[in-house]
């Protein structure tokens, strides 16, 4: 199957102009000492993380359940344009904003990996929603890369554009969550939380990244996650 990369390598004079942007539009929010817990199933150690309810539930669901199996994790909140990635035991190591898929939508195309980027059409560009198993790894340009949906060819990376009218740098910095709609479906974080916080975390183990929904209900997607939330709350 060919795969076909979400972007390809920028040019060093590209890569060196948009580093000092990239450095200061990342937000990602890291636990203060006080908070550093190894267990978050209630919330603790999260009052600090820019998270929605939605993301929140997950994150309870997944570590109540222990659906995430001891690996670390990930919860891409769409609707916020924002990436939470936490420990194999639990501890919430980061925070970030990112560019999702051009289209809103939870199902991925079916054979979309095998067209090139030329052929996907702009409502075809979405970032799938639920549960993955990724794993580092190299796309064909060479580039390290966590791998979300191999299929599908939808990765999570640090953002790179090779079309500077795509001003990815700039969209991510903004706050409107319209720009962070550009990818053709990858995840896209900056490069100093790629560096600092997914790539530590996902180093020699796989994980799982959990997408949330924008078209459909959440409990749609992660109904087993949701219900274990409120088992236990009942409890």
């Amino acid at each position: 199957m060919a795969l076909v990369p979400c972007t390809l390598v920028l040019s060093m004079g590209l890569q060196a102009a948009a580093q000092s942007l990239d450095d200061r539009v990342w937000r990602a929010a890291t636990p203060p000492a006080n908070t550093a817990t190894d267990h978050v199933a209630s919330g603790i150690g999260l009052e600090h993380a820019i998270a929605s309810p939605s993301a929140l539930a997950v994150v309870q669901g997944a570590l109540r359940s222990g659906d995430h199996q001891g690996w670390p994790f990930v919860v891409v909140d769409k609707i916020h344009a924002r990436v939470l990635v936490f420990s194999g035991t639990g501890r919430w190591l980061g925070t970030a904003p990112a560019l999702i898929g051009l289209a809103r939508g939870d199902e991925a195309v079916p054979g979309l990996g095998d067209r090139p980027l030329s052929q996907i059409q702009p409502q075809e560009r979405i970032t799938p929603a639920g549960r993955f198993v990724a794993e580092l790894d190299r796309n064909t340009a060479g580039q390290t890369i966590l791998w979300v949906d191999y299929e599908q060819a939808i990765s999570m990376h640090p953002v790179r554009s090779l079309n500077p009218q795509e001003r990815r740098h700039e969209r991510l910095a903004s706050a409107s969550l319209i720009d962070k709609r550009i990818s053709y479906g990858c995840i896209n974080v900056p490069a100093q939380f790629w560096r600092s916080v997914v790539l530590p975390a996902f180093q020699n183990t796989k994980g799982v990244v959990y997408i949330l929904p924008d078209s459909r209900p959440l409990d749609s997607v992660f109904s087993h996650l949701l219900h274990s939330t409120e088992k236990a709350a009942a409890k």
